[in-house]
């Protein structure tokens, strides 16, 4: 099995996917996270954020929980994930992947802004520090179709959406 979490910046990916793994880990599942950020500064450090380079780091990220899963242990990539054509590819190309979108509103993300992207997006293009190509904002962030779990950190503490995720990720091993 292949977990591979959506969400836009600042949704909770990472932090539910570090508590979803410690959960696991606690029911007796082998389980690693797959950080698309600490990934991405160290396995995919020459691709940049078009389209084709997001795609391409989904692409090597799936391949890596492919080989984690092929050893019995349950991957979770936590990845802001944008596009519904790379999402379906990897369900294609590997057995047992499950799609989780964490969902919660721009607004609320703006809010929040833990790393500040939203602020950097919304400069004017011309200001050096405008951010080019945030999902959600200034670029694409395709709504799952189909997801096989939504989770809405906006309205749910990440202690609820974890124990759901976990709940979830548990019944689908137990099938």
């Amino acid at each position: 099995m292949i977990i591979q979490f959506c969400g836009l910046s600042g949704a909770g990916k990472t932090t539910l996917g570090k508590l979803v793994c410690k959960k696991l880990k606690d029911a007796g599942v082998e389980t690693e996270l797959i950080d698309g950020d600490e990934y991405r500064n160290n396995l995919s450090r020459e691709l940049g954020y078009s389209a084709s380079d997001r795609k391409e780091n989904i692409r090597r990220l799936g391949f890596v929980a492919a080989r984690m899963a092929a050893h019995n242990i349950v991957p979770v990539i936590s990845a802001i994930n944008p596009y519904e054509e790379i999402r379906t590819e990897l369900s294609k190309t590997y057995p047992g992947v499950k799609t989780i979108f964490i969902d919660c509103p721009v607004s609320l993300l703006m809010q929040r802004d833990t790393k500040g992207l939203y602020k950097r997006a919304l400069l004017p293009r011309k200001d050096p520090a405008h951010l080019h190509n945030l999902s959600g904002i200034n670029d694409t962030f395709d709504i799952p179709v189909n997801p096989d779990l939504h989770i809405n950190t906006a309205e749910n503490v990440i202690e609820t959406c974890a124990c759901k995720i976990t709940t979830f990720i548990l019944e689908e091993l137990n099938k």
